[in-house]
């Protein structure tokens, strides 16, 4: 593998003068400049992006710290993430938490050590704020952690709205909400309020079954989906707080008898690639994730270059129908 000191020779220049090429540091004729670009190439050189970063005290990556990279949602916004950072030039690093809190102070600290130029954060856990400081470009996606780091989100709470409207227009009435209970208050918890608040206007009591933090990080609501059915007999209206849940929904209402969306009609939240793939495919609540993920990597950015960048940025959810209702 080449070095810095092979190009130079090849070039027939100092390591120096290689070195100002690569940083673009200080005045470089652009006949040397080209000497050195063709002695990269024909040595096949790659620069050492570390090194290179911790010279200059800044790298071109953004850090990505998720819960985990096996859920849909997560790995679609590593997917979106990747892709408006590389629109910008720019790279990233994920680190999956598994949902630690130890984990997650861990890896801010490794990624402020390898001078990422800015962190987005997609935790559950406790708070991190006080872990975090202005040296540093910090964004989060559906989670608010301090008043002084911008959050990205979709509107939840008129998200449940909108899943409410959707089954009492069918005339659902014995109506189900399946929320999740996470250690720590996330803005998800909207769309819940948003769904009862809307229901109870209607004069219809839904029947609310939790979920705990362990069903999320299983993927795995089975059971208590199954259990509630077996329960509520009177079930014919189902919002899933995640598109993830809501195909359980599905899996669990046909061992049961119970036809979707003949006896019960289910919409869904999220809108990832799995709400089309379900039988039947799901109605779902759309989250701008895509639009979410470029605005968090455009704070960034905007930070970087010392703008302003709003404490909070709520975007619009939208129904999106298919057959479960």
């Amino acid at each position: 593998m080449a070095t810095i000191k092979d190009v130079a020779l090849h070039a027939g220049v100092t390591v120096t003068t290689v070195s100002r090429v690569l940083n673009n540091r200080g005045y470089i004729s652009e006949k040397t400049r080209q000497k050195v670009y063709e002695s990269m190439r024909a040595l096949n050189y790659q620069p050492n992006e570390l090194a290179r970063a911790l010279y200059k005290k800044q790298s071109k990556v953004v850090g990505v710290v998720v819960p985990s990279l096996l859920h849909p949602y997560f790995s679609a916004c590593v997917h979106y993430l990747e892709k408006y950072a590389a629109r910008q030039g720019y790279k990233i690093m994920v680190c999956n938490s598994k949902r630690e809190r130890k984990s997650e102070i861990e890896y801010i600290e490794m990624l402020k050590s390898n001078k990422v130029v800015g962190i987005v954060l997609c935790t559950r856990t406790g708070e991190l704020a006080d872990i975090l400081d202005d040296s540093l470009p910090v964004v989060t996606l559906e989670r608010s952690i301090s008043d002084k780091i911008p959050a990205i989100m979709c509107d939840n709470y008129q998200g449940g709205v909108l899943a409410a409207r959707c089954l009492l227009d069918r005339g659902r009435t014995g109506i189900a909400v399946f929320p999740g209970q996470p250690k720590v208050q996330l803005p998800g918890e909207l769309r819940v309020t948003g769904f009862l608040d809307t229901c109870r206007q209607a004069g219809v009591e839904p029947i609310v079954v939790a979920t705990d933090e362990s069903q999320f990080a299983a993927r795995d609501y089975r059971g208590t989906i199954r259990a509630a059915l077996c329960a509520y007999p009177e079930i014919d209206g189902v919002f899933a707080t995640s598109d993830v849940m809501a195909a359980q929904v599905i899996q669990e209402c046909a061992k049961v008898g119970r036809s979707i969306p003949q006896d019960v009609s289910l919409v869904g939240f999220d809108d990832v690639d799995i709400a089309s793939l379900t039988t039947p495919p799901l109605t779902t609540i759309h989250q701008p994730l895509e639009q979410m993920c470029e605005y968090a990597v455009d704070g960034i950015l905007r930070k970087l270059r010392g703008e302003t960048v709003p404490v909070k940025t709520i975007l619009p959810v939208s129904r999106v129908d298919r057959e479960s209702v």
